[in-house]
């Protein structure tokens, strides 16, 4: 199901340059002017994801939690300078919702603990079900719900289909390691993963999903202003393996990374050949968020701005034909809010009763809470019924 709601940025930023620009750049700045709430009393964890891979995370649980939120960030970055993803887990703690933060396959401290590379979804998906599995162990309680913004949405989308499939004894469900090491995680060593069940996770909510990374790519270097975005991208990208050639001796070829001189290329140098793909064309089509969209049963919030610049606008028409034809999916469509951007104006912030511009996380937190409710109803009915 889609709906147009209103978002009212500053003029300035209604433009989805202009907003990504400001968002990117100056708002990072400030982030921590905006909100009231603290940091977390985040407590560091390496979880056991699929394939038995280490995936670092941060983990905080308030008194009387009554859902959990497992989220990670974009193409680029780590938790420590991710502070878009760390807004959300400042919001989330102070309305009681326990907060799991990642660095996904191939960033940050996970990069340190292990040279595998990222695959868009195709084993990161499995890693949210995993994760999620060993923090009910720790105490987090369900509804989980995950989330990510720009490819970390793709991620959080694939955590989904992936959660679906726990029970029914296909690839998703057995690829977590059996036995999460006591030293990793400090929880018992039998029954963490079959402690998970598919009711268990509510579902995902997501700002601006990478969802046809052809098309969007295509776009983007076709574009001056994305030519140059796309480069910066690249190069973050290339710092990252070398992060991974220096942590781990031998893992991936130094010429390769050298060669890998755009985002295609990074994929077509580094990755399709530990997945196994022929091309990179057939590994995004593999991965592709648009493609999975119908295969959603749980319920899935999607925040998408028309006038994102870095995907191409005539993914918009297609978002919106997949998400009427599954009852599952709230796509929430806006004119304006660039890529991840969403900063509200003050007009905007009385409009809809928040109390900070952060308009995206303040919607996820509140669809979240409201579908939270839902599924709490729909036991106590079971639990009557039953009666």
């Amino acid at each position: 199901m889609s709906q147009v709601m209103p978002f009212n940025p500053p003029w300035f930023l209604r433009n989805g340059v202009a907003m990504t620009v400001y968002t990117a750049i100056w708002a990072g700045r400030e982030w921590e002017n905006t909100t009231l709430h603290p940091e977390p009393p985040y407590k560091e964890m390496i979880f056991t994801g699929a394939g038995g891979v280490p995936i670092f995370g941060w983990v905080a649980i308030p008194q009387n939690a009554h859902s959990t939120i497992v989220g990670t960030y974009g193409i680029t970055g780590s938790l420590d300078n991710q502070w878009f993803l760390r807004l959300l887990g400042r919001k989330a703690f102070a309305q009681r919702y326990a907060v799991v933060l990642f660095d996904w396959r191939a960033h940050g401290k996970t990069a340190q603990l292990s040279p595998t590379l990222t695959s868009d979804g195709l084993y990161e998906g499995e890693d949210f079900v995993c994760i999620a599995a060993e923090a009910k162990a720790l105490g987090c309680p369900a509804p989980f719900w995950f989330t990510g913004f720009s490819l970390g949405g793709q991620l959080a989308l694939w955590g989904v289909k992936a959660a679906q499939n726990l029970g029914r004894g296909v690839r998703e469900s057995q690829s977590c390691a059996e036995v999460p090491s006591v030293e990793r995680t400090g929880v018992q060593e039998s029954g963490v993963r079959e402690n998970l069940t598919p009711e268990d996770i509510g579902g995902a909510a997501v700002i601006c999903p990478s969802l046809d990374s052809i098309r969007s790519l295509s776009y983007l270097v076709n574009d001056p202003w994305g030519k140059r975005l796309e480069q910066g991208i690249t190069q973050e990208l290339k710092k990252l393996a070398l992060a991974i050639y220096k942590a781990h001796p031998g893992a991936i070829e130094l010429a390769a990374i050298e060669r890998a001189n755009s985002i295609w290329g990074f994929d077509q140098e580094l990755v399709i050949g530990r997945l196994g793909f022929p091309s990179v064309e057939s590994y995004y089509e593999a991965s592709s968020g648009l493609h999975l969209l119908p295969q959603l049963e749980k319920p899935t919030l999607i925040l998408y701005a028309a006038d994102d610049p870095l995907f191409d606008p005539a993914i918009v028409s297609d978002l919106q034909a997949a998400c009427d034809r599954n009852p599952a999916i709230d796509l929430v469509l806006t004119r304006y809010g660039g890529h991840v951007g969403y900063i509200s104006s003050q007009e905007g912030q009385l409009q809809a009763g928040d109390p900070d511009p952060w308009w995206a996380w303040n919607r996820i937190l509140e669809w979240c809470g409201k579908k939270g409710l839902e599924i709490r109803d729909q036991g106590l009915g079971r639990s009557f019924r039953s009666e």
